[in-house]
């Protein structure tokens, strides 16, 4: 007759099911470097600083339009060069749900813009371009992290902000947000990776 025996699980079982669920949620998830977050800040920052020059004044939308271009390309070559590292592809589950994640949002922000601009109001831009990324933004950080979803956050916070600021001070609030807030995210995050690889 046969009796049932009961086998410890040892720390080096243990330590192999942590890496397992370690290996499963990171393949749920994207990360988003700090070297993304501070390009797309300097890239904002630039466009600030142009925006508000006098010569170019009147032309700022077109100065951040250009600027979003720029960004989006470089934030979105860095995110990808570091998912490669991590072997996950562009059009891998993760990535895909942040872009199902993010497209709404900016698209939403795109149609507001053209109506602003087909009534010939800008003063509702700013605003409406923060409010909205800061959604975006705050919609991925289940599939990114904590600290995306508090940056999301002040964006929101601060695109409700702008909406009560004068004209003159629109192009500051653009610039705290996607200059200032960026590059805050871009140190923060590279801080947390030197923590987690010392």
């Amino acid at each position: 007759m046969r009796t049932s025996t009961t086998v410890p699980i040892d720390s080096h079982a243990l330590a192999t099911l942590r890496y397992i669920r370690a290996t499963i949620d990171a393949a749920g998830s994207v990360a988003v470097p700090g070297s993304a977050g501070i390009a797309v800040g300097v890239i904002g920052l630039i466009a600030a600083a142009l925006a508000s020059t006098a010569p170019l004044r009147p032309y700022w939308l077109a100065v951040w339009l250009i600027a979003a271009v720029l960004a989006a390309t470089a934030g979105g070559t860095l995110v990808a060069r570091q998912s490669s590292r991590s072997r996950f592809t562009l059009l891998g589950t993760p990535l895909r749900k942040v872009l199902l994640g993010l497209v709404p949002c900016l698209f939403a922000g795109a149609v507001l813009t053209l109506a602003d601009l087909r009534l010939g109001s800008t003063h509702a831009i700013a605003g409406t371009w923060l409010l909205l990324y800061g959604c975006a933004l705050v919609c991925i950080s289940a599939l990114t992290s904590r600290t995306i979803g508090v940056l999301g956050g002040l964006f929101a916070l601060l695109g409700c902000v702008a909406f009560g600021l004068p004209d003159h001070e629109q192009g500051l609030a653009l610039g705290i947000g996607f200059g200032g807030l960026h590059v805050l995210y871009g140190l923060l995050a590279r801080g947390e990776d030197h923590g987690l690889t010392s």
